[in-house]
């Protein structure tokens, strides 16, 4: 695999999450709190490099179609009516498994679920708790910078500066014009 990065692939049980997450559970009505988890998501995918998809289960609604939202690198799934987020996590899981165990692709599931923990093990993901997502996504924050990720052999005759943000790059090459 040599020269090739893995993909990396984060679902997340929603529900589980928010009901870990006072900061975004407590206070709010559900539908706020979807809409916060989904945007602390949405920025966590950019700074960590990964897609992410997050599942929130309606088996107990009456939509009878699952729905599907595509938003950068995250994936938000509604479930169908009488289907749970675990057996959507499963699945997908089942899905992916020939490319964990061949290497190409870092899987994790973020749920607290006990019974869902040991299922996704057993299909070849990395299991997180929710508490450690949390953690995971206010140590990205904290630090400011982007996870590192592999660099594979086609980027890496990219310059440092097309990496920069545009304000630092601007007064670089000012530096550079005036020669200071």
């Amino acid at each position: 695999m040599a020269g090739r990065e893995k993909t990396r692939l984060l679902i997340v049980d929603g529900y589980n999450v928010i009901g870990a997450w006072p900061e975004i559970g407590q206070g709010r009505s559900l539908a706020d709190a979807r809409d916060a988890l989904t945007e602390k998501l949405h920025d966590y995918a950019g700074y960590s490099g990964q897609k992410i998809v997050l599942v929130f289960d309606a088996w107990q609604s009456d939509r009878e179609t699952r729905s599907v939202d595509q938003k950068g690198e995250l994936t938000v799934v509604f479930t169908q009516k009488g289907e749970t987020a675990d057996h959507y996590i499963e699945r997908l899981c089942d899905e992916y498994a020939s490319s964990v165990s061949m290497g190409k692709m870092e899987l994790r599931v973020a749920t607290s679920d006990g019974t869902e923990q040991t299922v996704v093990f057993g299909r070849g993901a990395v299991r997180i708790s929710s508490r450690e997502l949390i953690y995971e996504i206010g140590q990205a924050r904290k630090s400011g910078q982007p996870f590192a990720r592999p660099v594979s052999r086609s980027s890496s005759k990219s310059m440092v500066i097309e990496h920069l943000p545009p304000d630092v790059r601007e007064k670089l090459e000012k530096m550079r014009r005036s020669g200071k």
